[in-house]
């Protein structure tokens, strides 16, 4: 029986990492996709024999391409759309460059890897887009970062709808804050209860994933609270609140 196998963007840390971890003990191999070759090395001589990394910036053209290519030569059965980025701050006190970095990366590498994965996906085959809770809640100082994933939920529910007929699963995860080594987001001032571990995060993905019900995922209960809230206030009083979240 053929092994099968899954390609993870932003392996080298966080939930990128705990992704390739928990998918290479469940049987996948791995394929891990980021910029840090040392960290990547490092995870795949962690992960064992059989998985393997590839070096490539998401956020160029020449790294999507990469990636691109070895999922055309190299078809996986799951691909994790995992890397982005965010810059946290007033939108006119951050460059203009820093926020057009954070758009290819979190919107063009996604429907980049999307297309070339699902151009070829077969019956059983699944793509995960990993989103955030704050696509439900545009958030005064990450104004790019919450817009961004507000285009990535609403992608993959529309790809779920598309790809449903041929046997296709896409799924749009989207965490709360979550216990990384980011810096791009800081969440040291939240409260503890409403933090998930990348691991916690993980497991209702891969739930998710044998389920194979939803469009879009909201892991844990403070996050589904959350995110009904945010549908159901009045758009200025949501606001509001979120201008002085953590």
């Amino acid at each position: 029986m053929r092994a099968l196998r899954a390609l993870v963007t932003g392996a080298s840390t966080g939930i990128g990492r705990t992704f390739a971890r928990e998918l290479a003990a469940t049987g996948y191999v791995v394929t891990a996709v980021a910029r840090s070759e040392d960290r990547l090395r490092t995870l795949v001589d962690e992960l064992g024999s059989g998985h393997r990394y590839l070096v490539a910036d998401l956020a160029t053209a020449d790294g999507q391409g990469l990636v691109a290519d070895e999922l055309a030569r190299h078809p996986v059965d799951l691909l994790v759309n995992n890397a982005g980025t965010a810059h946290h701050g007033p939108f006119t006190e951050t460059p203009a460059q820093d926020a057009l970095t954070a758009i290819r990366l979190n919107c063009e590498a996604v429907v980049t890897l999307a297309h070339a994965f699902l151009a070829q996906a077969r019956p059983g085959d699944a793509l995960i887009n990993v989103s955030s809770t704050l696509a439900y809640a545009p958030t005064p100082g990450l104004a790019v970062y919450s817009a961004s994933k507000s285009f990535v939920t609403s992608l993959s529910e529309a790809l779920w709808h598309e790809q449903r007929p041929y046997g296709v699963y896409v799924m749009g995860l989207c965490p709360g804050m979550t216990a990384t080594d980011s810096h791009s987001l800081s969440h040291e001032d939240a409260p503890a209860a409403l933090i998930q571990t990348p691991e916690a995060l993980v497991a209702a993905a891969l739930r998710a994933l044998d389920r194979r019900a939803r469009p879009t995922v909201v892991s844990g209960t403070a996050n589904s609270v959350f995110t009904f809230a945010a549908r159901v206030l009045p758009r200025r009083t949501a606001l509001a609140l979120l201008s002085r979240t953590p």
